[in-house]
């Protein structure tokens, strides 16, 4: 089984490019961030015509997030327990989606950016990944077997090597000790980040911004993670960044990460 984790930075208008990477990437589950559109401006047939499943949730131009998958699309999802919101009044952001795929509980999430270190929505980002922990290590409590998957944009660099340059980053967001501590109590609560074992840095990122020449002088960032429970985690016999993707005209700021299981997925609810 195969499973991807891809924030597009707008489906609608990289949809060819997506659909030709699903395609010949040959995976089973793909978790897409940003999709930046309403329900109702979401592509849905083409995916469903390549024989995937999708579900969506978005509510605006902005966030977005999205599973689709050949293998069976159970239980959809929005939102998790006590997901946090934003604005005022209060509301929750279209962040987080969850389906069970061929046996896998996957999650796609886009946690919030956090702007700056003195901005309100620091503290957001980091209540919404204190709420992403406590539901993980409840489920997992509640069974140890699980077989889960956080995938997706984290907004956080938990290592010095996932940044080109530290000094680079000195009093920004995304590599401060809060942010780094939140991600790591994600990770305490029993989830394994399943690609560096495979993809060792430094050097390895996930996102290049489009400013500056950002990707070809290399100027990167590691952001984008595929978090797994122990049962899941034991399943995992490889992993990539598939940073051809990043390259070339129409391509979004972030490379997929794709992550291959041992044993094949539990079939979808219509197989024979």
């Amino acid at each position: 089984m195969r499973i991807a984790t891809w924030n597009v930075n707008s489906v609608r208008a990289r949809v060819d490019r997506i659909a030709a990477w699903v395609a010949r990437s040959d995976v089973d589950v793909v978790a897409i961030q940003e999709t930046k559109c309403r329900d109702d401006q979401f592509p849905w047939e083409a995916f469903t015509g390549l024989g995937y499943e999708v579900a969506h949730h978005g509510l605006s131009q902005w966030n977005g997030v999205a599973i689709l998958s050949r293998v069976g699309l159970e239980g959809v999802r929005v939102g998790f327990p006590e997901q946090p919101g934003w604005g005022d009044p209060e509301a929750a952001e279209a962040r987080a989606i969850g389906a069970v795929c061929g046996g896998v509980e996957v999650w796609s999430l886009y946690v919030p950016n956090g702007r700056e270190l003195d901005d309100p929505h620091l503290a957001y980002k980091l209540r919404w990944l204190d709420r992403l922990r406590a539901f993980g290590a409840d489920r997992l409590a509640a069974d140890p077997g699980a077989q889960l998957a956080f995938c997706g944009d984290f907004n956080v660099a938990p290592q010095d090597d996932d940044v080109w340059d530290m000094a680079a980053f000195e009093g920004k967001t995304h590599v401060s000790a809060e942010e780094r501590a939140a991600f790591a109590g994600v990770v305490d609560a029993g989830f394994t980040d399943v690609a560096r074992a495979h993809t060792p840095g430094p050097g390895v990122y996930t996102f290049w911004d489009y400013k500056q020449l950002s990707f070809p002088k290399r100027k990167g960032m590691r952001i984008d993670f595929v978090l797994a429970s122990p049962a899941l985690a034991g399943r995992v016999t490889g992993a990539m960044v598939d940073r051809e993707e990043r390259k070339g005209k129409g391509a979004s700021d972030h490379a997929p990460v794709i992550v291959d299981l041992d044993g094949a997925p539990a079939p979808a609810p219509d197989a024979p």
